[in-house]
């Protein structure tokens, strides 16, 4: 729907055939203004008024927040075309938010439950961006993010069928990747020429990084151990959709056989990354034929690779006609994994060190990663829901006494949580006092991010520190969700999803920058990302469904930001990696939180059945 063109005839209406009223103040002068007004500028709608530019259930929250000073008192919800005002409210008290000079009111509409495409306005603003109010309503957002990993393919062709007019050619084969200097083994000398095919680039760079699809995949497939009914339908027109596979797993397997790829056979080590030497230049993959290699082993890499080859084990157990032998094959993988870990404990992937006995020098993303309990201790649990082998309990109880925070690449203690407490009733009886210890932990972060919502200026869980806005924010605002979704999980109360609901709102619209931060959605989306195939393949358009990182006060690719204070620190650049590049951990953040909210859609009352409400103006 060509919503700008809409509203200009809506308003053509207005000034030809009525004399209406905004938010029911009969002015003909003012409507005449207004009218002019917006028609000069219907091609610059206001980001003023910071609003969740897909949509809303029915009967969920339904929040905007204005910024900068407004002398009005109240705002109106109205119809797409701009003929009806179906709704009035009063704007909330002028508040300062923490992280910025930003200043905002609060125009809340939740009451407000009719179905169809709004508006909101608010006297001396421009409109505000459109958006809908349907059961469903964030259905495409959770398809697109989920087949973001398709166009993140490595080693195929993607063809028209799939990809539509971002379709391209196969790019990196990998059929012909060599042993990097700082991996050598009797085995497999330097030089030695080994076949890594498949997998996912890891963000806007055509390398392709063990540790980082550590959190990606056990994102993913947490999201279908949580809600395998909706995953088993979920359709997202990629190339193995029409088989007996979701194709959530499908596209998990597509990464996973590659992973398979990076493990020595002979001792069960797995390399770091497959990786240029340095990064390509902004073309499309498989323009530039600089050699691969895989580069030294290391423990993270490898207690990640084993955690994740554990939990796709029993999963895949259970389609063992569809996909037979993986699930055996995973499971092999990942004890060899833990062996290999156990003779080498902490070996650490140090690349500035290497680059200085090792040549060709590698400049690529390190995923250095120092501190390593928290792998051991989510291989270990992954390892004993998948077996029951109290020898991994053991590993878990020596560091439970560790504190834990949101998941990240580097610090995935948490998944550990997740994974026990998802298997809870499960567990045997010398496990109970530590599972519901991990719960109290878990419950306890959720209801401090809970307690602090009322005090954020945007009324989001999102943004009450300052550590929020770090080197892809946004994946911190996508994981509070997840966290908070757990926390249902464990209580059974709404009011964490509702939390969670508040971070998917920032992370569409509702936030300080006015962007949202989805390529593909909204008004004001990104179309610059740092994102190799988006920025060479002379579309104007970036592939879509893909989460940039957002606000980063770093700043540290040295680009030129407009705004630098932290919940601002955005720029919709290719140049600006530390805050526009696109990432398969943040994606698959994403993914799991979009699609629990339409999963849990009806079971929450966010949606009924009954979804053509109507709504009488509140007056």
């Amino acid at each position: 729907m060509n919503y700008r063109k809409l509203y200009a005839q809506g308003l053509l209406l207005q000034l030809k055939k009525r004399a209406t009223l905004l938010c029911g103040k009969k002015n003909l002068f003012l409507l005449v203004l207004l009218g002019l007004h917006s028609l000069a500028s219907s091609q610059k709608l206001t980001d003023q008024i910071k609003i969740n530019q897909v949509g809303y259930y029915p009967t969920s929250s339904k929040i905007a927040v204005v910024t900068g000073k407004v002398a009005a008192y109240s705002f109106c919800v109205v119809s797409a075309d701009g003929k009806d005002t179906l709704y009035e409210g009063s704007l909330g008290n002028e508040r300062k938010s923490a992280y910025s000079s930003t200043v905002t009111r609060i125009a809340d509409f939740s009451l407000f439950k009719k179905t169809g495409d709004f508006i909101l306005r608010i006297q001396g603003l421009k409109q505000s961006f459109p958006f809908t109010i349907k059961n469903d309503v964030y259905s495409e957002l959770a398809k697109a993010s989920l087949k973001g990993f398709y166009y993140q393919r490595s080693s195929i062709a993607l063809e028209e069928k799939y990809a539509g007019k971002w379709n391209r050619g196969p790019g990196h084969p990998d059929a012909v990747v060599y042993i990097h200097p700082s991996a050598v083994t009797d085995d497999r000398p330097a030089g030695t020429v080994v076949s890594s095919p498949g997998g996912w680039y890891d963000a806007g760079d055509y390398n392709k990084y063990i540790v980082n699809c550590g959190i990606t995949m056990s994102t993913l497939l947490s999201a279908y151990e949580d809600f395998p009914n909706y995953f088993d339908s979920l359709k997202t027109n990629i190339p193995e959709s029409e088989d007996k596979i979701p194709d959530i797993l499908n596209e998990v397997v597509y990464n996973l056989r590659w992973m398979f790829t990076m493990q020595d056979p002979n001792d069960g080590g797995v390399y770091h990354k497959c990786t240029n030497a340095d990064f390509d230049g902004m073309v499309m993959p498989g323009v530039t034929k600089g050699p691969r290699y895989v580069v030294q082993k290391s423990t993270a890499a490898t207690l990640d690779f084993a955690a994740v080859m554990a939990q796709a084990a029993r999963i895949f157990k259970k389609m063992k006609s569809q996909l037979p032998r993986l699930a055996d094959s995973c499971l092999k993988a990942s004890a060899n994994a833990w062996y290999w870990a156990l003779k080498h404990p902490s070996v650490e992937y140090d690349q500035a060190r290497l680059n200085k006995e090792y040549k060709p020098a590698i400049n690529t993303g390190a995923y250095g990663d120092k501190k390593l309990e928290d792998e051991w201790t989510w291989a270990a649990t992954e390892m004993f829901v998948t077996s029951k082998n109290k020898m991994y309990f053991e590993v878990i109880e020596q560091n439970i006494n560790d504190s834990v925070t949101l998941p990240s690449w580097n610090n995935v203690r948490m998944l550990a949580y997740y994974t026990m407490l998802r298997f809870r009733n499960s567990m045997p009886k010398y496990a109970t006092e530590m599972v519901q210890l991990m719960k109290q932990r878990l419950l306890k972060i959720a209801n401090e991010y809970l307690g602090q919502v009322p005090a954020n200026a945007f009324a989001t869980v999102m943004g009450q520190s300052k550590k929020d806005f770090v080197w892809g924010s946004n994946s911190v605002a996508a994981n509070q969700g997840i966290l908070l979704i757990n926390a249902y999980f464990l209580s059974g109360e709404k009011k964490y999803v509702s939390g969670a609901l508040t971070n998917l709102h920032y992370l569409l619209g509702r936030n300080a920058t006015g962007y949202c931060f989805v390529t593909g959605f909204g008004t004001k989306s990104p179309m610059h990302p740092h994102h190799r195939p988006s920025i060479a393949d002379g579309i104007d358009e970036p592939i879509p469904g893909l989460l940039v990182g957002g606000p980063n006060p770093g700043r540290q690719d040295k680009c030129h930001y407009l705004f630098s204070e932290p919940e601002t620190s955005y720029l919709d650049s290719d140049c600006a990696y530390a805050s526009n590049e696109i990432a398969i951990n943040w994606n698959a953040a994403m993914v799991y939180l979009v699609n629990a909210m339409e999963a849990l859609q009806f079971e929450l009352g966010f949606s009924e059945n009954n979804s053509s409400t109507t709504t009488t103006l509140n007056k």
